[in-house]
C-alpha cells in the first residue's frame, strides 16, 4: 500500500512569479464571480510599501499564492488562492497561517479579509480564528452584470 505525501513548500514571491499567479487564478477563481485580478492589478499591488507575496507548491508543483499587505498596525489578506485538485490538502491552510505569522513579524495587531459570500475557503478563515466584522451588498460584480456579497473578517493578534 503507497501513500502520497503532501509535501508543502512555500517561498516568499515576485513579481517575476506573476505567470504562474496568473494561471493559479484562472485555475482557482471561477470567472463568473469576478474575483481574479489583472496581471496589472497584482503587479500595481506588489510596487506598494508594506505588500508580500507568498507562493506555495505541493510536492513540487505550484499549488497556489497569497498576496497580503500591512499598514501601521493592520494587515489585509488581498487575495489567496489555490489550485482546484490541492485544495483540502494544506495548502491554503499553510498559506493563510503564513500571512498571519508574517502580519505579526510586521507588528500587525489585526488581520482583515474580505471574501464573497458563498465562498467555499469560509470554512478555512473560520477555523483559523476569522470572525465576521462586517457586510458588503452587492459588492463583487460578475459576468453578466450579477453581483454578490462581500464578507469582511477579522483575525485580533494580540
Amino acid at each position: 500500500m503507497s501513500t502520497t505525501l503532501n509535501l508543502i513548500a512555500l517561498r516568499p514571491g515576485a513579481p517575476a512569479d506573476l505567470g504562474t499567479i496568473d494561471l493559479i487564478m484562472q485555475r482557482a477563481f471561477d470567472p463568473r464571480f469576478g474575483e481574479a485580478w489583472t496581471r496589472g492589478q497584482c503587479l500595481g499591488i506588489l510596487a506598494m510599501p508594506g505588500v508580500w507575496l507568498t507562493m506555495a507548491e505541493l510536492n513540487g508543483v505550484d499549488a497556489g499564492f497569497a498576496m497580503a499587505r500591512v499598514a501601521a498596525n493592520e494587515a489585509e489578506l488581498l487575495l489567496l488562492a489555490c489550485v482546484p485538485e490541492v485544495r483540502r490538502r494544506g495548502v491554503g491552510d499553510a498559506l493563510l497561517r503564513s500571512v498571519i505569522n508574517d502580519a505579526q513579524d510586521r507588528a500587525a495587531t489585526k488581520v482583515y479579509l474580505e471574501v464573497r459570500r458563498g465562498n467555499e475557503a469560509l470554512s478555512l478563515y473560520r477555523s483559523t480564528g476569522f470572525s465576521q466584522v462586517g457586510e458588503r451588498p452587492a459588492y463583487y460584480r460578475g459576468k453578466g452584470n450579477e453581483t454578490f456579497d462581500a464578507l469582511t473578517f477579522e483575525r485580533r493578534l494580540v
